[in-house]
């Protein structure tokens, strides 16, 4: 069977994005720099039965996208992100789930000259397997060592390379030289397509826990701006209720004026001393008094039964 020639190749490659546009509802948008096809193979078959990858080139992606519009006119939220070299994983399952199968694919790789950094790069202090002859090339770079039995010894941690930076000749030289390999690659999620929606894939890191917690200090922002303009809300009222009941109650301690809530309240005024015996006592000092209490009650009988005899027939 022959090769297929190139415009039946791009005919086909169309109606198979138009297909799975079609088929699934989300998909990341992926960033495939720095990933071989042995890689790309293994991360195939990592999302086999939970996702499809899809790669292509940036035009014919586009003009896929502008010709499914008319059908999926959401898709145009997609065209702004496709640039570089990127491709897409379709997916119906969990979004989490499938974008921690793709994390987990990544490959060591060393540090090559004039590649950009994405993250930083420290060489630990210790003993290296190089000889002294290296000396010259450590000092070329700034980084303070030793000689210690026969090899170079680097006396700190040395912040190497920082992220976002190219990569430097020397810097490359002497990662392969201490056999290094900072970096690790593979896919890359730029973006989230989630029925219509394009986000951030840091959103996917929201839990329940974090919306609650935003949403109650919203509703607090919204209570205490009605309370100190004046203008009722839902979240206002109950506190509002509160502050009025509260004024009821001043009023009712001032003047006469009672009503059932009042009714305790004006018992305590009027008599402190039941105010003093309600109040939490310190710890373990409730129970001694209790017991105390306890104890003097009988001899207070006792005592009182005495007296009474005596006082009744002496």
């Amino acid at each position: 069977m022959g090769k297929e020639d190139k415009a039946t190749w791009k005919a086909n490659y169309f109606v198979k994005l138009t297909q799975l546009l079609n088929e699934y509802p989300k998909a990341f948008i992926v960033n495939v720099d720095n990933v071989g096809s042995k890689q790309m193979q293994q991360i195939r078959i990592a999302l086999r039965g939970s996702a499809v990858v899809l790669m292509g080139k940036n035009t014919m992606i586009r003009k896929a996208i502008r010709g499914h519009l008319e059908s999926n006119p959401s898709l145009e939220k997609l065209l702004p992100h496709i640039r570089q070299n990127v491709g897409f994983v379709f997916c119906k399952e969990n979004l989490s789930d499938v974008r921690e199968k793709i994390l987990s694919n990544k490959v060591a790789a060393p540090a090559k000259a004039g590649a950009l950094a994405p993250i930083d790069v420290f060489v630990p202090k210790g003993v290296t397997p190089l000889g002294p002859e290296k000396t010259s090339f450590f000092q070329a770079l700034s980084i303070t060592t030793k000689i210690a039995r026969g090899c170079i010894e680097i006396l700190n941690d040395v912040h190497l390379i920082k992220a976002d930076e190219r990569v430097g000749a020397s810097e490359a030289t002497l990662l392969n030289m201490l056999k290094i390999s900072p970096f690790s690659y593979g896919l890359r999620i730029l973006m989230v397509f989630d029925n219509g929606s394009v986000y951030d894939p840091s959103i996917l890191d929201i839990n329940d826990d974090q919306l609650l917690k935003s949403f109650m200090s919203g509703v607090s922002n919204v209570a205490a701006t009605s309370l100190e303009i004046g203008y009722p809300t839902v979240a206002s009222v109950p506190h509002s209720i509160v502050n009025g009941f509260k004024n009821l109650l001043a009023v009712a301690a001032e003047t006469d004026i009672t009503f059932k809530e009042a009714e305790k309240m004006k018992a305590y005024l009027a008599d402190p001393s039941a105010f003093a015996v309600a109040a939490p006592a310190a710890s373990g000092a409730a129970p001694a008094a209790a017991a105390e209490t306890k104890a003097a009650e009988p001899e207070a009988e006792e005592e009182s039964d005495d007296d009474m005899g005596f006082g009744l027939f002496d």
